[in-house]
């Protein structure tokens, strides 16, 4: 995501291209044709075609040359350059002198060269020079621009050459952006195929183990224990596909703070949920394996121990990530069917925790049951 400074950059680059050059090319026309009776125009004969040369080269500079060669891009702004730098000393008085400075700036925005932009740049400083210089010693009546002013018409040059270095930088953090977004979407969408894996791993191997037993016994006579392996392998698959619906709701949780992820699953589970030590940054396995880790356990509470107190602490050291879920003693009767589940939730974290370096332990603990997850940082 783009921050506000960046976005900031950009508008201002979009409104300099598409506003202010513009802008700029049509005043300087529309003043300059205004004056034109009136003022003071040496040699109008041929000052007029120059004028109309030059307008229309800036209004081509205005128009896209992503299709153009290298060499008709430099061949047309050189153009620009001439016929404005000529035109500047012969149409004094009038705005026609802001077609070379304009012109200049225009070099550095459309070239992709920078030896380009700056050679036309100071050759149109050269020829405006040049000619004032020239047109003084042919009528030292007329009033001219200053040698100094005349020399300046290269200057806009390194404004137009900051102008494309700053888009261009833009544009290149704006393709890295979206070059990193694809790359975590292939990422995230490797994490849910992974889990996915896992959970329907685990499950269809539960599911094929019942079957095979119901089988067997099924064969031996043993109806009522076939029947009840039957209905075992169906509550595996039940809990299989709420498996796999938490397993992607986690990966789609874990986009916030690990921490804020843990307490909202907490207040939606009834727990209390506490917080010790400094989060700083964790990695998006590491928070997808803590929050799944939670969730089984919270689940597996709320099965094997209706009613019971429950609360989840999360601790941050210099070394590690600890997730400790804590469950009372039940205190209301349990639903056999709900509590009949499949089994091998916490060992899908316990070899997920260890892929990561770290360790999964569950255990009776104060008369009921607890699950601690360590992650190294």
């Amino acid at each position: 995501m783009s921050t506000p400074d960046q976005r900031g950059l950009a508008q201002l680059g979009r409104y300099r291209d598409e506003l202010v050059q513009p802008a700029l090319v049509l005043t300087a026309i529309a003043c300059t044709a205004v004056q034109w009776p009136d003022a003071q125009i040496a040699y109008r004969p041929l000052a007029l075609p120059l004028f109309v040369l030059t307008a229309l080269a800036a209004v081509a500079s205005l128009l896209p040359w992503s299709r153009l060669a290298e060499n008709r891009q430099i061949a047309a702004m050189s153009a620009y350059m001439l016929f404005s730098a000529l035109l500047m000393p012969l149409a004094h008085g009038t705005f026609a002198a802001m077609f070379p400075f304009v012109a200049a700036s225009a070099s550095g925005i459309k070239l992709a060269s920078r030896r380009a932009a700056v050679t036309i740049a100071a050759a149109g400083a050269i020829v405006a020079t040049s000619t004032t210089w020239v047109l003084g010693q042919l009528s030292p009546d007329l009033v001219e621009w200053p040698v100094w002013g005349t020399l300046t018409v290269a200057l806009p040059v390194a404004f137009g050459i900051s102008h494309r270095d700053r888009l261009d930088a833009i544009r290149n953090a704006q393709r890295a952006r979206e070059s990193e977004a694809r790359e975590a979407a292939l990422m995230e969408r490797g994490r849910i195929a992974r889990e996915i894996h896992d959970v329907l791993g685990h499950s269809l191997s539960g599911i094929a183990l019942q079957l095979d037993m119901a089988d067997a016994l099924r064969d031996s006579g043993r109806d009522d224990e076939a029947a009840a392996a039957v209905r075992k392998a169906r509550a595996i698959a039940v809990d299989s596909i709420s498996e796999t619906r938490r397993a992607v709701h986690a990966l789609r949780e874990d986009t916030l703070p690990l921490p804020e992820t843990l307490r909202q699953l907490a207040e939606n589970g009834g727990a209390d949920f506490v917080l010790e030590g400094e989060a700083g940054e964790v990695g998006p396995e590491t928070t997808h394996t803590v929050v799944r880790a939670a969730q089984e356990a919270m689940t597996n509470a709320a099965k094997y121990a209706p009613g019971a107190t429950r609360d989840l602490r999360l601790a941050f050291t210099a070394e590690q990530i600890r997730l400790t879920v804590h469950n009372g003693p039940a205190t209301e009767p349990r639903d056999a069917e709900l509590a009949d589940g499949s089994g091998v939730g916490l060992v899908g974290m316990r070899e997920r925790a260890a892929l990561l370096g770290g360790t999964l332990r569950a255990g009776p603990a104060d008369g009921g049951w607890t699950v601690e997850l360590e992650l190294p940082r």
